[in-house]
């Protein structure tokens, strides 16, 4: 795949109000899970919390993917920026 074919996936995926929409109510699923287990519950804390922070690096490689993607064809427009 080419590099203006995953920015062109990324936007769609980005601008698609489902896609967001599943990343935010999983990631307020985890958090609430999370802020809801009991003290002794060490394990299933650090468990929720790596699920919580691999849901924001998945997004952000997406929205990397775009950046790149735009930053790279600005470049391109102008090749002495």
């Amino acid at each position: 795949m080419s590099n203006e074919q995953r920015e062109t996936h990324a936007k769609r995926l980005l601008e698609d109000q489902l896609f967001v929409e599943s990343f935010e109510v999983l990631k307020k699923q985890l958090v609430s899970e999370w802020m809801h287990t009991e003290t002794h519950e060490i394990e299933k804390r650090e468990s929720l919390h790596l699920s919580i922070k691999l849901v924001d690096r998945l997004y952000a490689h997406i929205e990397s993917v775009l950046e790149t993607g735009q930053i790279a064809q600005s470049l391109h427009k102008h090749p002495y920026i």
